[in-house]
């Protein structure tokens, strides 16, 4: 028995519109790191991206480097805030049981 050929997808070229808006989300959030609430826009940065990454091979699309990009920007903020808030909770516990 032999498999019926499936054409290979070919990029058709165009660049996948939700990778282009995971980027800039993230890009957004690492240069607004320090200001209070523009850091969550990761949030929307890693969706994209995952969104993206579902997108691109379906319809043929360019853009998986800067899907992935996203994702590792979004989950390195993610995993920084998590840090952050692991360190302060010492301080708060101390804080609160005086």
């Amino acid at each position: 028995m032999s498999t019926p050929m499936v054409p290979a997808r070919t990029s058709t070229g165009r660049l996948n519109k939700l990778a282009v808006v995971a980027v800039i989300f993230a890009v957004i959030a690492a240069s607004g790191l320090w200001v209070f609430g523009v850091a969550v826009l990761a949030v929307f940065a890693v969706g994209a991206g995952h969104v993206a990454l579902n997108q691109i091979p379906l319809r043929s699309e360019r853009g998986r480097g800067l899907a992935i990009a996203a994702l590792a920007i979004g989950y390195g903020i993610a995993t920084l805030a998590l840090i952050n808030t692991l360190g302060y909770i010492p301080s708060l516990v101390q804080q609160f049981s005086k």
